[in-house]
């Protein structure tokens, strides 16, 4: 159908502003509509896909206008409601359309322009090249169009570009600007019969290979698996099948595609798993979870959004499974959200059990072909091998569901849902919300301690409220026994970096075959090195952080730009050997614990041992069927994992949590300890946890020692307050960066004064952070508290007019500005 549009307005993948415009050559007028894939120029050589956002007849008059030069879509990618969600992540959370794009879909969809480099055949050899030049040459002689990256591999070198430049003038090679496609469909050979042939044709066939004994073989084989004379529809053959079936190589198949009697032809496959699980039964809910289920439904009646409230081990996801069923039944989408994807493996088996192949995983561990074909997937949304239960983290938000019914928010309070870098800086616990309103769905948000913003939202009837405060099979909550390590420490008990209490309680576990869990907030050996004369410690060149040990590569390592060195054998400044290193990491407990417990089976999950894409599986698989004995772990052995032999948890260092400068420490800590606590004595017997601290009266720990989440609610509410934070004012943290410090104080200086003319008192700083250098860009923030009943939309809108003003200043044109609305 005729669009009749002349323009199209595009987003493109780029860090730009607005949209662009382009006009529609007549023979893509059928093709360009909202929603589509196009192919567009931007500046002299590169080509970019663009997606459609608006059909116009409105020709700019401030620019000549580029024509789009293809479109790769026969159907939408991009459906209605994404769009709506894209305008409102981009105007909430202040991020340029270009960015939530680049999020939004994966990098498959995003083809990108690559320079490809081919021989002039009519290049005269007389030319002189050096040595390099004629490496060039000779690579290209033997591939056509080959891109710059694969041309730097090839002869080893960074960068090529100027000899390929050299060449060019020379008249060697010729530029073209291709677009290569990230994703490519998966395909698979098959062999079929090249024609039609009847039974005694097929005999004199075999007949005349007597002679060759091999391709007759074959051609009985595939008769075989293929049962062609036997059935009305023969099966498919595929090629390496058959060449298994007889063990023969592909010369022998080779032979028989020559003297046409087989032919090979390919079909797509699927890298998704479809194959057929066998479901089971829904299980019957308790009497608190009933009445908690009751709850839920009666509040959706009213509300749109319903806090569970329920702690840890109360059978919260058979709640969820049971509001899943409802919406399955009513032909709805779930999106079922969770912070870290070490948690997708239990639930996504614990799904998968009661609904089968209607459960779909989407993650970063995928590659991005398989990413590609769940997008793709949710996107058909029509067939029955199309998902209509997505298992995701935060970025799955962004899928294009068009018909979401519910969406389930696991672990609320994790500030993992909050994107920190690159743009859009969203909270995909926040975004969920908006997004469940577009499709008219509702919204449930589930945890044992919740986020005291969302709290705060249900006690003011912004929310439904409901709480669950029954354990399931009526288990106790764990007993919580507090070390004094201070005390330890001046009675000279501490054996390393454990306390007596704890190495006697784990050593009962071994004697009971019960599996213990260890959590300290730290990956690495030691947080860092220093030297005992001067105190000199190692820092990153890039970052104003210290370097961090692991000892299992000998590393010093920065973990915020990734900068590694070895261990200095010198101290820098008065050139000791004597270094030590201090605080300690995952790898060291892991170290202390085989000295302590040779005979123990002992296991590490943090971020350096679950790069590989199974690692997580691999290791919760492990510690479920008790093949291990102690897991020691990071943040990611807090949430939500339900192991039945775990009898003690072990917390090191309660004080480090506590201590860090930022207003949500203390409900971090709480809740960081709470969730760990949770994990112990899951099943038929009471556990016990043991917290490591120097401050064992400290009013967070008491509250721990209590499952009391009410009282440190309350006692934050009223700091809160005082000091004016959120749920009672929004935030806008405006963050500055560049490479000359003094160029990035000023600038600062400058907004900050600009600012607190128009807001006064609510602009807090300029300020460096904690950590005010990263990858050499000096950072300053400043800080804008807005009462929450001023809108939102007006101050970003300020914040945005004076930003620019900056940027119109020659010498600060540079800097960096970056808004993070609502920041963790």
């Amino acid at each position: 159908m005729n669009n009749n549009s002349n323009f199209a307005d595009v987003i493109l993948p780029l860090p730009l502003a607005g949209l662009f415009t382009y006009s529609i050559p007549e023979e893509l007028k059928t093709d360009v509509a909202i929603g589509k894939r196009v192919v567009v120029p931007l500046g002299n050589k590169k080509l970019y896909t663009a997606i459609v956002r608006k059909l116009h007849n409105n020709e700019p008059s401030d620019y000549k206008v580029k024509d789009i030069l293809s479109c790769l879509d026969s159907s939408h990618v991009i459906n209605g409601y994404q769009l709506k969600f894209w305008d409102w992540i981009s105007q909430y959370y202040q991020a340029v359309l270009g960015d939530v794009y680049k999020a939004a879909v994966p990098s498959g969809l995003k083809l990108e322009s690559q320079t490809k480099i081919s021989i002039n055949s009519d290049f005269n050899t007389d030319s002189i090249l050096n040595k390099t030049e004629e490496q060039i040459l000779n690579v290209l002689t033997h591939s056509k169009d080959v891109s710059i990256s694969s041309l730097n591999q090839a002869v080893g070198l960074k960068n090529t570009l100027p000899q390929v430049k050299s060449l060019l003038e020379k008249g060697a090679v010729s530029i073209d600007e291709q677009i290569s496609a990230g994703y490519k469909e998966k395909k698979q050979e098959f062999v079929c019969l090249n024609s039609d042939f009847q039974e005694d044709e097929m005999g004199e066939i075999l007949n005349k290979l007597k002679r060759a004994k091999k391709q007759q073989e074959l051609l009985y084989s595939y008769l075989n698996l293929s049962k062609h004379f036997f059935e009305e529809t023969p099966q498919k053959v595929s090629v390496l099948e058959l060449l298994k079936s007889i063990d023969c190589s592909r010369t022998i198949l080779k032979s028989l595609i020559e003297k046409n009697i087989l032919k090979i032809y390919f079909e797509k496959v699927d890298r998704l798993d479809h194959s057929e699980i066998s479901s089971s039964e829904l299980k019957i809910l308790n009497q608190y979870q009933e009445k908690a289920i009751g709850e839920i439904r009666t509040h959706f009646e009213n509300q749109n959004c319903v806090l569970l409230h329920g702690v840890t081990s109360s059978g919260k996801t058979e709640i969820y499974i049971h509001l899943i069923e409802e919406q399955i039944k009513k032909g709805k989408q779930v999106l079922y959200l969770l912070p870290e994807i070490a948690l997708t493996t239990q639930i996504i088996n614990r799904l998968k059990s009661v609904f089968g192949n209607k459960v779909g995983v989407y993650h970063s561990k995928f590659n991005d072909a398989e990413r590609v074909e769940i997008y793709n997937n949710i996107l058909e949304n029509n067939s029955e091998r199309s998902y209509q239960i997505i298992l995701g983290v935060r970025s799955s938000i962004f899928l294009p569901f068009n018909n979401l019914g519910l969406i389930i928010v696991d672990e609320e309070h994790e500030n993992t849902y909050k994107q920190f870098d690159p743009s859009p800086r969203y909270h995909a616990r926040d975004a969920a919300l908006y997004l469940a309103h577009l499709h008219q769905a509702k919204t449930l948000l589930g945890t044992a301690t919740p986020a005291v913003e969302t709290y705060f939202n249900a006690q003011k009837g912004k929310y439904g409220l409901v709480e669950l405060f029954q354990r399931h099979q009526d288990l106790e909550m764990p007993e919580i026994i507090v070390s004094d390590i201070k005390e330890a420490r001046r009675k000279k008990q501490m054996k390393s970096i454990f306390s007596p209490d704890l190495i006697k309680m784990m050593e009962t576990c071994m004697e009971n075959k019960e599996q213990v869990i260890l959590f300290q907030n730290r990956r690495g050996y030691a947080p860092y090195l220093e030297c005992k004369s001067c105190g000199w410690v190692p820092n990153c060149p890039n970052c104003s952080v210290s370097l961090t040990y692991h000892r299992h590569n000998n590393q010093l390592t920065c973990h915020y730009c990734g900068h590694g060195t070895h261990p200095p054998v010198n101290c820098n400044h008065c050139g000791s050997t004597d270094i030590e290193d201090r605080g300690f990491g995952t790898e060291k407990i892991e170290e202390e614990l085989s000295a302590f417990f040779p005979d123990a089976r002992i296991a590490r999950m943090d971020l350096d041992t679950t790069r590989k894409k199974r690692a997580y599986e691999k290791l919760i698989y492990q510690f479920e069927n008790h093949e291990l004995d102690i897991l020691v772990g990071t943040q990611m052995v807090s949430k939500g994992l339900d192991f039945d032999n775990v009898s003690l948890v072990g917390i090191l260092n309660a004080d480090s949590m506590m201590n860090y400068p930022d207003f949500r420490a203390y409900e971090r800590s709480f809740q960081m300890m709470a969730q760990v606590s949770g994990r112990a004595g899951r099943k038929k017997k009471r556990g016990k946890v043991l917290i490591q601290t120097y401050a064992p009266d400290h009013p967070i720990i008491q509250s721990v020692v209590k499952n009391n989440y009410q009282e440190m609610y309350s006692s934050q509410l009223l700091e809160r307050q005082e000091y004016i934070y959120p749920p009672y004012y929004r935030l806008i943290n405006i963050g500055m960066k560049h490479k000359q410090q003094h160029l990035v104080n000023e600038a600062a200086e400058y907004l900050a004064k600009s600012l607190k003319k128009i807001f006064g008192v609510r602009v807090f700083g300029p300020q460096a952070p904690v950590i005010n250098r990263i990858q050499n860009n000096y950072i300053v923030n400043i800080l804008l508290k807005i009462e929450k009943k001023s809108s939102p939309a007006k101050a970003k809108w300020i914040l945005n007019q004076q930003a620019n003003f900056i940027k119109e200043i020659d010498r600060f044109k540079a800097i960096q500005i970056n808004f993070d609305v609502d920041p963790m």
